[in-house]
């Protein structure tokens, strides 16, 4: 049974949280990758279902979300551990309070977090993407603008993240989360944006958590942060 139709790109942070919590809830999406370095994303059929030129998306009983935050909220909702449509999972919660802890981590995500995104994508990607367009659109003095001011907010984050951890394993509750999920992959792949993870070793030790977890998989430059830089 498929749990919808997932408009995706590889290399996408944000597409890779929703392929990874598919695989920690055991259900199936269809996935139509797009090829988000031709600008795919803003051609005029792929406009009709995302009018941001943005992925991911996914569309599911007959309903479109647009945004990564939004889709997991609705498939950790939605679907229960065992790949059954008896949610929510352990994801996310039936508690109003909890939920309200989750997504306070899912803002951050989508706001302090979001200034390691554009140094990756500058240093690794050839452009900020994040709505501003690519490198041959900005001046190399701008760039160096973006990349000085992500690196700022980018510690700050991470030196939050820091000392949160300092007194827990996860991000919102006692268990993971999606919160744990969308603020793991740019904060993991900093270093694709050269942005060190080394002074921050509760937040190593959080990223090591996240990686034991059962159909955990990388996603390009996890392992390798300089793997399109060659």
């Amino acid at each position: 049974m498929s749990a919808g139709t997932l408009y995706t790109f590889s290399g996408s942070g944000n597409s890779y949280k929703i392929r990874l919590l598919e695989v920690f809830l055991k259900i199936k999406l269809d996935h139509q990758e797009l090829d988000f370095l031709a600008d795919q994303q803003h051609s005029p059929e792929y406009l009709k279902v995302n009018p941001r030129g943005e992925v991911p998306t996914l569309v599911d009983e007959g309903k479109t979300f647009n945004d990564s935050s939004s889709i997991l909220v609705w498939l950790a909702g939605k679907w229960n551990d065992d790949g059954e449509s008896k949610g929510p999972s352990s994801y996310w919660s039936n508690d109003l309070y909890e939920q309200s802890q989750i997504v306070d981590w899912l803002s951050f995500a989508n706001s302090w977090v979001q200034y390691v995104f554009t140094n990756r994508a500058i240093l690794s990607y050839n452009g900020p993407y994040n709505g501003l367009g690519n490198n041959q659109k900005w001046p190399r003095e701008k760039l160096d603008v973006f990349l000085e001011e992500g690196a700022i907010r980018g510690n700050h984050s991470l030196k939050v993240l820091d000392q949160h951890f300092a007194g827990n394993k996860w991000l919102a509750l006692d268990r993971p989360t999606i919160a744990d999920i969308s603020v793991f992959v740019y904060v993991a792949l900093a270093p694709m944006g050269d942005i060190s993870l080394q002074p921050y070793p509760n937040v190593i030790s959080w990223i090591e958590r996240v990686k034991q977890l059962p159909g955990f998989f990388p996603i390009e430059g996890l392992d390798d942060p300089l793997v399109r830089r060659r």
